[in-house]
């Protein structure tokens, strides 16, 4: 590179790299802005950082609770009715018990997906945890 190029490389770089440092791209779950107060999925990752909260690491490792997530998943992203947030719940089982967790757009969605969870076999019961998404 000529002395020209290093000129105006360097500072752009610099640039660049500055405004990387000022973006932490971490949600601010006090921060109130009109996509807080939604039912996302950004906000909540935040949220299912505490340990206090089941997520899909609590998922249970043994065949009958692998099998029914994976059957509750494929009856929920079987109904093309479904949005897309509702085809990327969380499906969590452990004993049996079904815990649905993330953002839906409708009541009737958080229904339908609680009731696809309890007619899987081997479901004892169903702790629904869906929110649906505040109207626009």
């Amino acid at each position: 590179m000529r002395k020209i190029d290093y000129l105006f490389v360097i500072p752009t770089l610099m640039l660049v790299l500055a405004g990387c440092n000022t973006q932490s791209g971490r949600v601010d779950p006090g921060q109130k802005s009109p996509a807080a107060t939604d039912a996302d999925n950004t906000a909540r990752n935040e949220r299912d950082r505490n340990t206090a909260t089941q997520t899909s690491g609590d998922q249970a490792e043994n065949e009958a609770d692998r099998e029914i997530s994976a059957n509750i998943r494929r009856a929920v992203v079987k109904d093309d009715s479904l949005s897309m947030n509702a085809h990327n719940v969380k499906i969590i089982t452990s004993n049996g018990v079904v815990t649905l967790r993330g953002p839906v757009k409708s009541e009737t969605e958080r229904a339908a997906i609680e009731a696809k969870a309890k007619q899987v076999a081997g479901v004892q019961s169903v702790n629904n945890q869906l929110e649906v998404e505040a109207n626009r």
